[in-house]
């Protein structure tokens, strides 16, 4: 067995080499990272084709999670799913017609019940395929749950909702690559609430936030428009037409606003969580 330190720069999901207890890491072919509210950034994983992003009607997920976690995939050339979890509770039938009217074009989505073993069989069809991927999202979706369901050897702890925060607690302390015996791989990792944007460009914004994929770019005037106020833009069109929600692009906006600052402000992470804290 070789040991591998904490720090060694090493991550779930990487190809190494041994040799005469010597690890050597194979070049990555992906990699997909986050920021936490601290303005540290944390690599959630490596060599992934897929990331699943399972969310639930409770606890639900941060605002904005799921579309930093989408814009985030896709700029790392990953393809994003959501699983809905929890779908036996009964406040997921309103949740999951939600999310389903702003992402059902923008994306593939899963919807299972872990406790009662119901709606798997298209995730394990689908990664029967051959992909790779990691399950993200807040503490208390069911990340793990899941994973019992389709590898019921494997029995992962999990936890219970808080009633009075209604969160989850984190009972997985560790990211844990898993076969699953239909084909695929699938990477449990700890909850966490902050999917900060890591090295995305305004003009990635753009192009891969979900809903203005019918749009595209190329459609507006000038190649690298930002969808907020040039001449001929077609994302501002469709809002202007009602085929773009308004929430859904003031939501853009806001993204976009923190990811030029960002690109111009080195400090803009730690003065934007020293007021998080005030």
């Amino acid at each position: 067995m070789i040991r591998v330190k904490r720090n060694s720069g090493h991550v779930v999901g990487d190809k190494v080499v041994i040799k005469e207890e010597v690890l050597t890491r194979l070049e990555r072919s992906s990699e997909l990272s986050r920021m936490d509210a601290r303005g540290g950034r944390h690599i959630v994983g490596a060599n992934l084709d897929v990331l699943c992003i399972v969310v639930s009607c409770e606890p639900l997920p941060p605002p904005g999670f799921i579309d930093r976690a989408i814009v985030s995939a896709r700029a790392a050339h990953l393809r994003p799913v959501l699983i809905v979890n929890k779908s036996d509770l009964p406040c997921s039938a309103d949740y999951l017609a939600a999310i389903e009217s702003v992402y059902k074009k923008s994306l593939k989505i899963f919807t299972m019940s872990a406790e009662h073993g119901t709606g798997l069989e298209p995730l394990v069809t689908f990664f029967s395929e051959g992909h790779r991927g990691v399950f993200v999202g807040p503490t208390g979706v069911g990340k793990s749950s899941i994973l019992n369901a389709l590898l019921p050897k494997i029995n992962l702890t999990t936890g219970e909702i808080s009633e009075t925060k209604k969160r989850g607690r984190n009972t997985t302390t560790v990211s844990t690559l898993h076969l699953l015996s239909d084909g695929g791989e699938l990477i449990d990792s700890p909850g966490f609430n902050d999917f900060g944007l890591v090295d995305i460009s305004a003009e990635q914004l753009s192009t891969y936030f979900p809903g203005f994929e019918e749009a595209g770019r190329q459609a507006c005037r000038f190649r690298d428009c930002k969808h907020r106020e040039e001449p001929e833009c077609r994302v501002i069109e469709l809002v202007d037409q009602g085929g773009i929600d308004t929430a859904r692009y003031t939501i853009y906006l806001q993204m976009l606003t923190e990811v030029e600052a960002l690109q111009i402000e080195p400090d803009y992470r730690e003065r934007r969580h020293r007021r998080k804290k005030t």
